[in-house]
Protein backbone atom coordinates (compact mmCIF):
# COMPACT_ATOMS: atom_id res chain seq x y z
CA UNK A 1 0.00 0.00 0.00
CA UNK A 2 1.16 3.39 -1.02
CA UNK A 3 1.69 6.87 0.85
CA UNK A 4 -1.18 8.23 -1.37
CA UNK A 5 -3.60 5.04 -0.78
CA UNK A 6 -3.96 6.59 2.82
CA UNK A 7 -6.96 8.68 4.08
CA UNK A 8 -6.72 10.80 7.16
CA UNK A 9 -10.06 11.10 8.51
CA UNK A 10 -11.08 13.96 11.15
CA UNK A 11 -14.09 13.43 13.43
CA UNK A 12 -15.75 16.62 14.23
CA UNK A 13 -14.99 18.27 16.82
CA UNK A 14 -15.79 21.62 18.73
CA UNK A 15 -18.08 24.22 16.98
CA UNK A 16 -19.25 27.38 18.60
CA UNK A 17 -21.42 29.94 17.39
CA UNK A 18 -19.72 33.19 18.43
CA UNK A 19 -16.29 33.94 17.32
CA UNK A 20 -13.10 34.71 20.20
CA UNK A 21 -13.77 38.01 19.92
CA UNK A 22 -17.35 37.95 21.07
CA UNK A 23 -17.31 34.98 23.28
CA UNK A 24 -14.50 36.88 25.39
CA UNK A 25 -16.21 40.46 25.61
CA UNK A 26 -19.31 38.39 26.40
CA UNK A 27 -17.73 36.44 29.69
CA UNK A 28 -16.23 40.18 30.58
CA UNK A 29 -19.53 41.43 30.86
CA UNK A 30 -20.51 38.71 33.02
CA UNK A 31 -17.86 39.38 35.36
CA UNK A 32 -18.03 42.77 35.66
CA UNK A 33 -21.86 42.66 36.32
CA UNK A 34 -20.37 40.87 39.58
CA UNK A 35 -17.94 42.77 40.05
CA UNK A 36 -19.75 45.85 39.84
CA UNK A 37 -22.56 44.38 42.66
CA UNK A 38 -19.50 43.55 44.96
CA UNK A 39 -18.18 46.66 45.16
CA UNK A 40 -21.81 48.86 45.65
CA UNK A 41 -20.92 47.38 49.09
CA UNK A 42 -17.48 47.79 50.24
CA UNK A 43 -17.12 51.34 48.89
CA UNK A 44 -15.61 50.19 45.35
CA UNK A 45 -12.59 48.44 46.75
CA UNK A 46 -13.84 45.84 44.57
CA UNK A 47 -14.48 48.02 41.81
CA UNK A 48 -10.54 49.44 42.17
CA UNK A 49 -9.13 45.83 42.59
CA UNK A 50 -11.02 45.32 38.67
CA UNK A 51 -9.21 48.07 37.30
CA UNK A 52 -6.08 47.84 38.84
CA UNK A 53 -5.67 44.09 37.12
CA UNK A 54 -7.22 44.58 33.89
CA UNK A 55 -4.68 47.53 33.34
CA UNK A 56 -2.10 45.28 34.60
CA UNK A 57 -3.21 42.21 32.29
CA UNK A 58 -3.56 44.47 28.88
CA UNK A 59 -0.16 45.83 29.49
CA UNK A 60 1.68 42.71 30.47
CA UNK A 61 -0.09 41.24 27.07
CA UNK A 62 0.49 44.19 25.28
CA UNK A 63 4.24 43.93 25.82
CA UNK A 64 4.32 40.54 24.47
CA UNK A 65 2.45 41.64 21.30
CA UNK A 66 4.70 44.36 20.93
CA UNK A 67 6.33 44.80 17.11
CA UNK A 68 4.69 41.96 16.12
CA UNK A 69 2.21 40.97 13.60
CA UNK A 70 0.11 39.76 16.36
CA UNK A 71 -0.17 43.36 18.27
CA UNK A 72 -3.44 43.09 17.35
CA UNK A 73 -4.67 40.59 18.90
CA UNK A 74 -4.66 42.44 22.62
CA UNK A 75 -7.69 43.93 21.37
CA UNK A 76 -9.53 40.44 21.26
CA UNK A 77 -10.73 40.86 24.59
CA UNK A 78 -9.20 37.31 25.66
CA UNK A 79 -6.88 39.43 28.21
CA UNK A 80 -9.92 41.63 30.44
CA UNK A 81 -11.85 38.21 30.59
CA UNK A 82 -9.07 36.71 32.10
CA UNK A 83 -8.26 39.55 34.55
CA UNK A 84 -12.17 40.09 35.95
CA UNK A 85 -12.34 36.21 36.24
CA UNK A 86 -8.95 36.20 38.40
CA UNK A 87 -10.96 39.33 40.38
CA UNK A 88 -14.05 37.21 40.82
CA UNK A 89 -11.99 34.74 42.43
CA UNK A 90 -10.01 37.08 45.21
CA UNK A 91 -11.07 38.19 48.40
CA UNK A 92 -13.16 42.24 48.13
CA UNK A 93 -10.73 43.32 50.38
CA UNK A 94 -7.13 42.19 49.35
CA UNK A 95 -4.99 44.76 48.28
CA UNK A 96 -4.82 45.25 44.73
CA UNK A 97 -0.99 45.03 44.37
CA UNK A 98 -0.91 41.27 45.21
CA UNK A 99 -4.23 40.69 42.24
CA UNK A 100 -2.18 43.13 39.78
CA UNK A 101 1.06 40.51 40.86
CA UNK A 102 -1.38 37.32 40.18
CA UNK A 103 -3.27 39.22 36.62
CA UNK A 104 0.81 39.44 35.64
CA UNK A 105 1.67 36.40 36.23
CA UNK A 106 -1.67 34.75 34.88
CA UNK A 107 -0.50 36.44 31.89
CA UNK A 108 3.68 35.78 31.68
CA UNK A 109 3.86 32.50 32.60
CA UNK A 110 0.31 30.87 32.22
CA UNK A 111 -0.71 32.29 29.07
CA UNK A 112 2.33 33.43 27.10
CA UNK A 113 4.96 31.16 28.42
CA UNK A 114 2.72 28.13 26.38
CA UNK A 115 2.38 29.86 23.30
CA UNK A 116 -0.90 32.69 23.72
CA UNK A 117 -4.43 31.92 23.56
CA UNK A 118 -5.28 28.30 22.61
CA UNK A 119 -1.84 26.89 23.87
CA UNK A 120 -2.22 27.53 27.42
CA UNK A 121 -3.18 23.73 29.08
CA UNK A 122 -4.48 25.73 32.56
CA UNK A 123 -6.62 28.96 32.60
CA UNK A 124 -4.75 32.02 33.25
CA UNK A 125 -7.18 33.22 36.13
CA UNK A 126 -6.65 30.18 37.97
CA UNK A 127 -3.18 30.28 37.38
CA UNK A 128 -3.19 33.47 38.65
CA UNK A 129 -5.37 32.47 41.76
CA UNK A 130 -3.41 29.94 42.91
CA UNK A 131 0.16 31.94 42.41
CA UNK A 132 -1.76 34.40 44.95
CA UNK A 133 -3.37 32.00 47.16
CA UNK A 134 0.46 30.35 48.00
CA UNK A 135 2.46 32.71 47.83
CA UNK A 136 0.90 35.18 49.85
CA UNK A 137 -1.18 32.49 51.88
CA UNK A 138 -1.29 34.03 55.23
CA UNK A 139 -2.83 37.55 53.78
CA UNK A 140 -5.00 35.76 52.06
CA UNK A 141 -6.68 33.53 54.37
CA UNK A 142 -6.95 36.66 56.80
CA UNK A 143 -8.90 39.10 53.64
CA UNK A 144 -11.22 35.54 54.04
CA UNK A 145 -11.42 34.96 57.60
CA UNK A 146 -14.87 36.65 58.68
CA UNK A 147 -16.83 35.08 55.15
CA UNK A 148 -19.08 33.06 55.42
CA UNK A 149 -17.07 29.88 54.17
CA UNK A 150 -14.36 30.67 56.74
CA UNK A 151 -16.85 31.05 59.75
CA UNK A 152 -18.57 27.61 58.47
CA UNK A 153 -15.34 25.56 58.81
CA UNK A 154 -14.18 27.64 61.93
CA UNK A 155 -17.78 26.67 63.53
CA UNK A 156 -17.62 22.88 62.37
CA UNK A 157 -13.91 23.34 64.30
CA UNK A 158 -15.47 24.25 67.25
CA UNK A 159 -18.55 21.37 67.07
CA UNK A 160 -21.14 23.93 65.92
CA UNK A 161 -23.12 21.06 64.02
CA UNK A 162 -26.84 21.31 63.24
CA UNK A 163 -28.54 18.26 63.35
CA UNK A 164 -30.64 18.70 59.87
CA UNK A 165 -27.11 19.34 58.14
CA UNK A 166 -27.46 22.75 57.31
CA UNK A 167 -24.25 24.76 57.09
CA UNK A 168 -26.80 28.19 56.91
CA UNK A 169 -28.02 27.36 60.31
CA UNK A 170 -23.67 27.06 61.76
CA UNK A 171 -24.03 30.46 60.13
CA UNK A 172 -27.09 31.62 62.06
CA UNK A 173 -25.04 29.95 65.05
CA UNK A 174 -21.87 31.93 64.93
CA UNK A 175 -23.66 35.18 64.44
CA UNK A 176 -22.55 36.02 61.13
CA UNK A 177 -24.21 39.56 60.25
CA UNK A 178 -25.38 39.40 57.17
CA UNK A 179 -26.94 36.20 58.00
CA UNK A 180 -28.37 37.19 61.30
CA UNK A 181 -29.59 40.00 60.30
CA UNK A 182 -33.60 40.47 59.52
CA UNK A 183 -34.71 40.49 56.31
CA UNK A 184 -34.92 43.79 54.34
CA UNK A 185 -37.87 45.11 51.77
CA UNK A 186 -35.23 44.84 49.11
CA UNK A 187 -34.10 41.57 49.53
CA UNK A 188 -37.97 40.25 49.69
CA UNK A 189 -38.23 41.67 46.81
CA UNK A 190 -34.88 40.22 45.32
CA UNK A 191 -36.53 36.58 46.79
CA UNK A 192 -40.44 37.08 45.20
CA UNK A 193 -38.66 38.07 42.10
CA UNK A 194 -35.94 35.39 41.60
CA UNK A 195 -38.85 32.72 43.07
CA UNK A 196 -41.09 33.79 40.50
CA UNK A 197 -38.94 34.51 37.56
CA UNK A 198 -36.38 32.06 37.48
CA UNK A 199 -36.73 29.00 40.34
CA UNK A 200 -40.11 28.63 38.78
CA UNK A 201 -38.92 27.17 35.70
CA UNK A 202 -37.66 24.42 37.48
CA UNK A 203 -40.69 23.85 39.89
CA UNK A 204 -38.56 25.17 42.93
CA UNK A 205 -38.54 27.98 45.41
CA UNK A 206 -35.68 29.43 46.68
CA UNK A 207 -36.46 28.68 50.88
CA UNK A 208 -36.67 31.81 53.15
CA UNK A 209 -33.18 32.73 54.88
CA UNK A 210 -31.02 32.34 51.77
CA UNK A 211 -31.70 35.57 50.51
CA UNK A 212 -28.61 36.67 51.62
CA UNK A 213 -26.53 34.92 49.41
CA UNK A 214 -27.71 37.67 46.16
CA UNK A 215 -26.70 40.25 48.19
CA UNK A 216 -23.94 39.75 50.55
CA UNK A 217 -22.31 42.76 51.94
CA UNK A 218 -19.36 41.04 54.67
CA UNK A 219 -15.98 39.53 53.47
CA UNK A 220 -15.71 37.02 50.84
CA UNK A 221 -14.26 36.79 47.74
CA UNK A 222 -15.27 38.96 44.82
CA UNK A 223 -17.95 35.95 42.89
CA UNK A 224 -19.78 35.29 46.18
CA UNK A 225 -20.31 38.82 46.78
CA UNK A 226 -22.01 39.33 43.44
CA UNK A 227 -24.27 36.10 43.08
CA UNK A 228 -27.13 37.82 41.91
CA UNK A 229 -25.43 39.92 39.05
CA UNK A 230 -23.18 36.76 38.72
CA UNK A 231 -26.45 34.60 37.97
CA UNK A 232 -27.66 36.68 35.78
CA UNK A 233 -24.75 37.31 33.95
CA UNK A 234 -24.41 32.92 33.29
CA UNK A 235 -27.94 33.57 31.85
CA UNK A 236 -26.59 35.82 29.25
CA UNK A 237 -24.00 33.80 28.19
CA UNK A 238 -25.75 30.15 28.10
CA UNK A 239 -28.00 32.52 25.76
CA UNK A 240 -25.64 33.74 23.69
CA UNK A 241 -24.16 30.30 23.10
CA UNK A 242 -20.63 31.49 24.08
CA UNK A 243 -19.27 28.00 25.16
CA UNK A 244 -21.41 24.30 25.21
CA UNK A 245 -24.06 25.44 27.92
CA UNK A 246 -24.22 21.56 28.41
CA UNK A 247 -20.92 21.86 30.14
CA UNK A 248 -21.95 23.33 32.92
CA UNK A 249 -24.98 21.61 33.07
CA UNK A 250 -22.92 18.57 33.82
CA UNK A 251 -20.97 19.90 36.14
CA UNK A 252 -23.70 21.60 38.39
CA UNK A 253 -26.00 18.09 38.35
CA UNK A 254 -23.13 16.03 39.35
CA UNK A 255 -22.04 18.55 42.07
CA UNK A 256 -25.11 19.11 43.14
CA UNK A 257 -26.11 15.04 43.48
CA UNK A 258 -23.49 14.71 45.41
CA UNK A 259 -24.40 17.06 47.51
CA UNK A 260 -27.57 16.32 48.38
CA UNK A 261 -26.91 12.75 48.80
CA UNK A 262 -23.65 13.22 50.97
CA UNK A 263 -23.73 16.64 51.88
CA UNK A 264 -25.12 16.81 55.08
CA UNK A 265 -22.78 14.28 56.74
CA UNK A 266 -19.93 16.91 56.98
CA UNK A 267 -22.22 19.18 59.04
CA UNK A 268 -23.82 16.72 61.60
CA UNK A 269 -27.04 15.80 58.87
CA UNK A 270 -28.07 12.90 57.72
CA UNK A 271 -27.93 10.99 54.29
CA UNK A 272 -29.41 11.96 51.56
CA UNK A 273 -30.45 15.68 53.33
CA UNK A 274 -27.76 17.91 51.93
CA UNK A 275 -27.94 21.68 51.05
CA UNK A 276 -27.62 22.12 47.01
CA UNK A 277 -28.69 26.05 47.70
CA UNK A 278 -25.63 26.53 49.46
CA UNK A 279 -23.33 24.67 47.48
CA UNK A 280 -24.59 26.12 44.37
CA UNK A 281 -24.15 29.84 45.34
CA UNK A 282 -21.38 29.98 47.48
CA UNK A 283 -17.97 29.44 46.92
CA UNK A 284 -17.19 30.51 43.71
CA UNK A 285 -19.47 27.47 42.16
CA UNK A 286 -21.17 29.94 39.29
CA UNK A 287 -17.57 31.08 38.44
CA UNK A 288 -16.36 27.48 38.18
CA UNK A 289 -19.17 26.03 36.53
CA UNK A 290 -20.12 29.19 33.68
CA UNK A 291 -16.66 31.04 33.53
CA UNK A 292 -13.99 28.10 34.14
CA UNK A 293 -14.88 24.58 33.45
CA UNK A 294 -16.78 25.65 30.14
CA UNK A 295 -13.52 27.92 28.60
CA UNK A 296 -12.98 25.69 25.33
CA UNK A 297 -9.55 27.23 25.19
CA UNK A 298 -7.96 24.83 28.34
CA UNK A 299 -11.05 22.13 28.09
CA UNK A 300 -11.47 19.11 25.86
CA UNK A 301 -12.47 19.48 22.07
CA UNK A 302 -14.31 16.73 21.58
CA UNK A 303 -18.17 16.32 23.39
CA UNK A 304 -17.24 12.86 25.41
CA UNK A 305 -13.73 14.83 26.52
CA UNK A 306 -15.96 18.02 27.70
CA UNK A 307 -18.56 15.88 28.95
CA UNK A 308 -16.12 13.39 31.27
CA UNK A 309 -13.67 16.52 32.66
CA UNK A 310 -17.17 18.60 33.69
CA UNK A 311 -18.01 15.19 35.70
CA UNK A 312 -14.86 15.15 37.07
CA UNK A 313 -14.67 18.60 38.13
CA UNK A 314 -17.85 17.75 40.42
CA UNK A 315 -16.98 15.10 41.92
CA UNK A 316 -13.40 16.57 42.62
CA UNK A 317 -15.22 19.75 43.92
CA UNK A 318 -17.21 18.24 46.00
CA UNK A 319 -14.46 16.06 47.55
CA UNK A 320 -12.31 18.81 48.53
CA UNK A 321 -14.96 21.04 49.48
CA UNK A 322 -16.74 19.01 51.55
CA UNK A 323 -14.17 16.31 52.69
CA UNK A 324 -10.81 18.65 51.87
CA UNK A 325 -11.92 21.40 54.76
CA UNK A 326 -11.10 23.62 52.01
CA UNK A 327 -14.10 26.63 51.29
CA UNK A 328 -13.22 27.42 47.79
CA UNK A 329 -12.56 23.57 46.15
CA UNK A 330 -14.27 24.46 43.11
CA UNK A 331 -10.47 26.46 41.96
CA UNK A 332 -8.63 23.59 43.06
CA UNK A 333 -11.17 20.75 41.50
CA UNK A 334 -10.51 23.23 37.93
CA UNK A 335 -6.85 23.30 38.50
CA UNK A 336 -6.84 19.25 38.88
CA UNK A 337 -8.98 19.15 35.72
CA UNK A 338 -7.15 21.28 33.69
CA UNK A 339 -3.54 19.64 34.86
CA UNK A 340 -5.51 16.44 33.27
CA UNK A 341 -6.49 18.01 30.12
CA UNK A 342 -3.18 17.36 27.83
CA UNK A 343 -3.76 13.89 28.43
CA UNK A 344 -7.21 13.58 27.64
CA UNK A 345 -6.20 15.89 24.37
CA UNK A 346 -3.42 13.45 24.30
CA UNK A 347 -6.40 10.47 23.40
CA UNK A 348 -8.53 12.76 21.60
CA UNK A 349 -5.86 13.37 19.06
CA UNK A 350 -5.43 9.28 18.90
CA UNK A 351 -9.20 8.83 18.46
CA UNK A 352 -9.24 11.97 16.28
CA UNK A 353 -7.11 10.64 13.52
CA UNK A 354 -6.87 7.62 12.40
CA UNK A 355 -5.54 5.45 9.15
CA UNK A 356 -7.73 4.53 7.12
CA UNK A 357 -6.83 2.39 3.57
CA UNK A 358 -8.98 3.53 0.41
CA UNK A 359 -11.20 1.11 -1.29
Amino acid sequence: MTEKEILWYQRAQIHLSRPTVGRMWLVSLCAGLAIFQSSLSDSFASLLIALSTVMAVVLTEFLFYFRTEKAGMVRDGSSVASALVLVLLLPNNLHPIYAVMGGVFAMAVVKHSFGGLGSNWMNPAIGGWLFIRFSWSAIFNKALEMSPLATVSAGIRQGLLDPSGSPVEILNLTGTAYFSAPVSSSEQMIHSFLNSRIFSITGSALPEGYIEFFNASGMGIIADRGVFALLLGTIIITASQVSRSWVPGIYLVVYGLLIRLFGALPFGGTLGNGDIFFGFFSGGTLVAAFLLIADPATGPKSHWGAGLTAAGAGGFTFIIRYYGSEPYGAFFAIALINALVPLIRDIESRLFYEKRSNP
